[in-house]
């Protein structure tokens, strides 16, 4: 089979484009971290949420709808719609802002606390296992990916 002479692409060959890299580890990650999910019922957008709250109480932050959307960078349309659900699942509860009137505070039900503690230790040893490839280069891959986020 011939080469063509079509010079659509500036890489030669598929390794050779960071974005289809990424797209490619994304896809086999989420895919893996979905079903190491199941267990618990919950999306990964769910989890997500879910962590993020956890981790913003722990760290004695208010957590409103906004505070999420800007942590988690899921859009604010999208974080509403996941946390009803995580509502109607009796893992959160939502309120409305003692002082801002347009915001909603939420927070971790008992049953939430319980079943993200568990979930997030499974979601860690599973990154533990699937970044472990890298050896001590996973710092250096956090901070690349930083480097990225903040392009934004």
């Amino acid at each position: 089979m011939s080469k063509s002479t079509d010079n659509t692409f500036s890489v030669e060959k598929p390794e050779e484009s960071s974005g289809f890299l990424l797209w490619q580890v994304t896809n086999l990650w989420q895919r893996e971290i979905k079903k190491a999910l199941e267990q618990y019922g919950l999306t990964h957008s769910q989890f997500v949420l879910l962590a993020s709250m956890h981790w913003l109480t722990l760290h004695e932050q208010e957590v409103t709808q906004v505070i999420l959307s800007n942590h988690t960078k899921i859009d604010p349309m999208t974080t509403s719609t996941v946390l009803r659900t995580l509502q109607q699942k009796g893992f959160i509860q939502r309120q409305e802002h003692s002082t801002d009137t347009r915001a909603k505070t939420v927070a971790l039900t008992e049953e939430g606390k319980k079943i993200i503690k568990k979930a997030v230790v499974t979601v860690e040893k599973f990154d533990s296992e699937f970044f472990s490839v890298l050896g001590n280069k996973t710092s250096e891959l956090n901070q690349n990916l930083i480097s990225l986020l903040g392009q934004k």
